[in-house]
């Protein structure tokens, strides 16, 4: 079955955390899995592998702060602030343990949890994560030129300037050649992100670039730590964390589960849903 936008909004459930509203989905049975979604669009990425995933675990996903239709302040934004916000996600459901599922953005959530995890800090109840592409080592991480500027003194103007247009082509160059997004999956990707003027703010969304530069040793070392109960599934074709990422991966963690994805950009789960779906579920089991 293929949930239509319309729907995703309707089915949408909502908990407040420090004073922000915060638009989450759940669903299925099995063990809890938490997914946590990318830069700069939503948990809505993860319709494609939903229903899949559902038929063997308790999904829970939501909107992270300034993101899809959750608030969007134009201030206070960190990984760590969002991290805090997953657990506080799985601590109003009552969920103590948990696999997760990350992407982009969110595999520095992820690699925040298994620190934490590691300190004794917190995420005592977090099991397997698997990884899908996303800066997990921040000199591998190249970023758009879009990006670039929006972390420059300039990057008002990329959020002032910013158009459905514009984000057309600049997201759409990330995916791989055969698996180009068709003009209606831009338009729910770009009605997400304008949501509550969230275009306005895209500049400040881009903070994790430095959050992951300053975490780097404490976030990277992490994946040592978690090494037996980690994988990376990998679209080689990604301009910014693609085969070269996937290689650094095999590298520094080589027990860890590692799948590259040959033709396939930025967005494994929307651009090969059975697969990411089939392989996820494998390494979860």
């Amino acid at each position: 079955m293929t949930i239509r936008l319309i729907e995703w909004r309707e089915q949408a459930r909502h908990f407040e955390f420090e004073g922000q509203r915060i638009a989450y989905w759940t669903a299925g049975t099995g063990k809890p899995l938490l997914m946590v979604h990318g830069f700069p669009t939503a948990s809505w990425d993860w319709v494609p592998i939903w229903d899949r995933m559902s038929a063997q675990h308790s999904l829970i996903a939501c909107d992270m702060i300034g993101f899809g239709l959750s608030d969007k302040p134009h201030a206070g934004y960190s990984i760590h602030r969002q991290t805090d916000m997953q657990l506080a996600l799985l601590d109003h459901l009552g969920i103590t343990d948990f696999d997760a599922l990350v992407h982009d953005y969110g595999v520095s959530v992820g690699q925040e949890l298994l620190a934490r995890q590691e300190e004794g800090s917190g995420a005592a109840g977090l099991g397997k994560m698997v990884f899908l592409n996303g800066g997990i080592f921040p000199d591998q991480h190249r970023a758009r030129p879009i990006q670039k500027l929006g972390v420059s003194p300039l990057g008002f103007l990329v959020s002032r300037m910013l158009s459905r247009k514009g984000f057309g082509k600049s997201f759409s160059s990330v995916f791989g050649p055969d698996t180009q997004p068709t003009e209606q999956e831009l338009d729910e990707f770009w009605s997400l992100i304008a949501e509550q003027d969230g275009n306005r703010i895209f500049h400040k969304l881009l903070h994790y670039i430095g959050d992951r530069r300053d975490n780097e040793a404490r976030w990277v070392g992490a994946l040592t730590y978690a090494a037996d109960r980690i994988g990376l599934i990998n679209g080689a074709k990604d301009p910014v964390s693609g085969e070269h990422a996937f290689h650094r991966w095999k590298g520094h963690v080589p027990v860890a589960k590692a799948h590259l994805l040959p033709n396939i950009g930025h967005y494994p789960q929307v651009e090969a849903p059975e697969e990411v779906a089939s392989k996820a579920l494998e390494w979860l089991a």
